[in-house]
C-alpha cells in the first residue's frame, strides 16, 4: 500500500465517524465570550478540511478571504460556512461552501471523518469536517469571497515547531491564539486554533515518525 494511502487511513482512524450530538454541543465554551454573552443560540458551521492529495504529496487547503466581506475580511481561512436548511449536515455543508468558494468538486472528495466542534466568541458552532481531495482540476476562487487558496504541505503541519503565537486584544484583554506563518501567510485566530487542534489530536504522532 502506498504511504500516503497508509497515512490518510491512520488520520481517518483518529477522527470521529460522525458529526458530535446536539446535547455534547449544548456543553462547550466558546474560545472567548463578549460582555454580556450572546443573546441568541450559536448559529451552526461547517468548514473543510481538505487534504489533498497529487500522487504521494499531501498538503492541507486554505483560502484567504476577500477583503470585501464584512467579517473575516483578508484573514485565512478553511472553506466553509453557515449550515443552511437544505444542507444534509456538516459534511454537505462543507463541500458545497468549498464549492462555491473555490470550485472543488464533490466528486473529487471523500470525508474521513470529523473533528470535535469549535465554539467561537462570534457565536458559531464550527464543525470541522475532513476529507481527502483528489483534485481533478484546479481550484478556482470565487473572487466574490475568496482572493486567493494556497496550500500548507501536510508534513509542516505534522510539526510542533511548525506553530507559534498570535495575540490580539479585544474588549482590552488580551487574547492569544496558535499561528503558522507559511511563506507569508499568517494563519491565526480560529483557523490557527482549528489547524493547531488537528494536530493535536490527529498528527501529532505522526511527526514523531
Amino acid at each position: 500500500m502506498p504511504a500516503a494511502d497508509e497515512l490518510i487511513e491512520r488520520i481517518r482512524l483518529r477522527l470521529l465517524p460522525d458529526p458530535q450530538a446536539a446535547e455534547v454541543l449544548a456543553t462547550l465554551v466558546p474560545d472567548w465570550a463578549p460582555e454580556g454573552g450572546f443573546s441568541s443560540p450559536p448559529r451552526d458551521a461547517a468548514v473543510l478540511v481538505a487534504i489533498v492529495r497529487r500522487g504521494e504529496a499531501l498538503s492541507v487547503l486554505y483560502t484567504e478571504r476577500s477583503p470585501a466581506l464584512r467579517s473575516h475580511s483578508g484573514q485565512i481561512a478553511f472553506p466553509g460556512g453557515k449550515i443552511d436548511p437544505g444542507d444534509a449536515g456538516p459534511g454537505d455543508a462543507a463541500l458545497r461552501e468549498a464549492n462555491e468558494e473555490v470550485g472543488l468538486d464533490r466528486a473529487d472528495a471523500r470525508i474521513l471523518g470529523y473533528l470535535p466542534a469549535y465554539f467561537t466568541g462570534s457565536n458559531y458552532m464550527i464543525t470541522p469536517v475532513v476529507a481527502e481531495v483528489t483534485p481533478g482540476r484546479e481550484f478556482m476562487p470565487n473572487p466574490d469571497e475568496v482572493k486567493s487558496v494556497f496550500e500548507v504541505p501536510l508534513a509542516r503541519l505534522m510539526r510542533d515547531d511548525s506553530f507559534g503565537t498570535f495575540r490580539i486584544r479585544r474588549q482590552e484583554v488580551e487574547h492569544t491564539t496558535w499561528q503558522i506563518d507559511h511563506e507569508g501567510q499568517l494563519i491565526w485566530g480560529i483557523t490557527g486554533n482549528l489547524t493547531r487542534r488537528f494536530y493535536d489530536l490527529v498528527l501529532k504522532d505522526e511527526g514523531a515518525m
